[in-house]
């Protein structure tokens, strides 16, 4: 491809694939969204995702553009229904016939691996949803296994964390009672399926919401004496890795102690408005950086240290049709003409070329009885900071015992857990 359409990209970044990209030995996945009109053309995104060794890729969408421009590259992909897609999906017919038009054309040359079906369901409190969202997963699994792609291809769904009701300490993590039987049902889905059960964890809000009790070095990866799970006795130095723990151990106490967890995103804003506290590029590139620099160690969790990480870092690009604060619009790692949203120790590459028109992250091809969903509709991912997002900063206050009083918890109405019914 690249010598067929020759740019300025090309002799730097044939220079760093020969003698960077060997030493990613970790998989390193990034969210692709596309709510602006200003982005690179498809086809010259490919050279920034492999500038930053990025091997998996999560789109909010099945863009036909986007796949067909990886077809051939290795890079595992993510394609995603929309919360509007979930009542649709629940008609196996129309599962079949959206997975037959979506995905079966682009593989096997584009590693599509994964359907995330619908984003934050649980957490938006819409109970038509919440009924849709198994029975949709379901049918486009079972679509799937029509269509002899099933030993490829799973089928998973997004979570905000909020989904926990407890998750201070770690080793008492525990899902909101109201969620349990909905997320149990679905976690044996993944269990039967071999299907990854995904999670959106944001340190960030827990800043944004209290900088002023929380230790911004604990939550950007930085040299920090840390907090001890007074259960477990565990270390932990960073707050994402505590989220993740409390995760494994909300599994494990429904009775699931070996799925496979992934953070399908975490990101840092470079910008933001006056009162979004901490959101500069410095802080965005510590923190990415810090956290490529911990994937590519292959450094697990504490509870967890021997598994990989698993991490879709959020995002590729700065979108500016998001709606929302500005951070919403400035959680790429690149701005739309392909240069850096600030350093991230890799070099600088070109890809001024641009799209036209936005695709509104919803840029697939749907069969004829599945329409795209109408502008105005809500995917769950036109803006992380959405009510039920924005109640993820309770849960992520609950890792602050150690920063914060118990009076502090009290005033704010937030409790932990009572370690003499919730030690696992």
């Amino acid at each position: 491809m690249m010598e067929s359409n020759p740019n300025p990209i090309s002799s730097s970044l044939l220079l760093f694939l020969l003698f960077f990209t060997p030493t990613m030995v970790a998989p390193l996945g990034i969210n692709y969204g596309q709510i602006a009109n200003n982005l690179p053309l498809p086809e010259n995104v490919v050279p920034l995702v492999k500038s930053i060794g990025a091997t998996r890729i999560k789109l909010y969408d099945a863009d036909p553009h986007v796949l067909k421009a990886f077809a051939n590259t290795g890079v595992e992909f993510i394609v995603s229904l929309g919360n509007e897609y979930l009542a649709k999906m629940k008609d196996p017919s129309k599962a079949q016939s959206w997975v037959k038009n979506n995905v079966q054309p682009y593989l096997p040359a584009t590693k599509i691996t994964c359907i995330a079906v619908g984003n934050e369901v649980l957490t938006f409190n819409d109970t038509i949803l919440t009924d849709n969202l198994l029975p949709a997963m379901q049918s486009v699994h079972t679509a799937l296994v029509n269509l002899k792609l099933d030993k490829q291809v799973t089928v998973t769904t997004a979570h905000s964390l909020a989904i926990l009701q407890t998750s201070y300490p770690p080793s008492a993590g525990a899902f909101r009672r109201d969620l349990v039987n909905c997320v149990t049902r679905i976690v044996d889905f993944h269990c039967k399926t071999g299907s990854p059960f995904l999670i959106n964890a944001y340190p960030y809000f827990a800043y944004k919401g209290n900088p002023k009790q929380v230790s911004l070095d604990f939550v950007l990866f930085q040299p920090n004496s840390g907090i001890v799970d007074p259960q477990s006795n565990l270390h932990y130095d960073n707050m994402l890795f505590a989220q993740i723990d409390a995760v494994h151990s909300a599994l494990a106490s429904i009775g699931y102690k070996n799925v496979c967890v992934q953070i399908s995103e975490t990101g840092w804003p470079s910008k933001g408005d006056a009162d979004e506290a901490g959101a500069t590029p410095e802080n965005a590139r510590k923190y990415n950086c810090n956290l490529m620099k911990l994937i590519g160690q292959k450094k697990g969790t504490p509870m967890r240290p021997n598994s990989d990480l698993n991490i879709y870092v959020f995002a590729l690009f700065n979108e500016n049709l998001k709606p929302g604060p500005s951070s919403e619009r400035n959680y790429g790692l690149f701005k739309p003409d392909g240069s850096q949203a600030y350093p991230l120790g890799v070099p600088a590459i070109n890809a001024a070329s641009t799209n036209s028109s936005s695709s509104g992250g919803s840029g697939s091809t749907p069969s004829a009885s599945v329409p795209l969903p109408p502008a105005s509709s809500s995917s769950g991912y036109l803006a992380i900071t959405s009510d039920s997002v924005k109640s993820l900063s309770t849960v992520q206050l609950l890792y602050l015992a150690p920063f914060i009083s118990l009076a502090h918890f009290v005033s704010f109405g937030y409790t932990t857990c009572n370690t003499n019914v919730c030690i696992l």
